[in-house]
């Protein structure tokens, strides 16, 4: 049984650990509300998301430029979308720039 069935306590929790989203029940995993929360506070979460949210542009966009890597996420279409692309590969460069100030 997932952990979250309710909209409003799984928005609560994906806004505080976007992991939660791990375990919402899928009508949850499918709230476009709800996933866009959860990436946006780490982006990798897109990997729970429905099918259907991971072939939507405003979704996994938000996803990609939290982290980059979200991209193997994504659905074919959006992985071949020149602005999804880009945003992605501008986190990565950004985050090594950061990673390379630091040491």
């Amino acid at each position: 049984m997932p952990a979250y069935v309710h909209r409003g306590e799984a928005l609560t929790a994906v806004k505080a650990d976007g992991v939660a989203l791990k375990y919402a029940s899928p009508e949850l995993r499918a709230n476009r509300e709800v996933v866009l929360a959860a990436v946006q506070q780490d982006g990798w979460e897109l990997e729970y998301a429905s099918e259907e949210l991971r072939a939507d542009h405003e979704v996994v966009l938000a996803a990609v430029q939290q982290r980059g890597y979200a991209l193997l996420h994504a659905s074919p279409e959006l992985k071949a979308d020149r602005e999804v692309v880009l945003a992605a590969v501008q986190h990565r460069i950004a985050m090594r720039s950061a990673m390379s100030r630091r040491s």
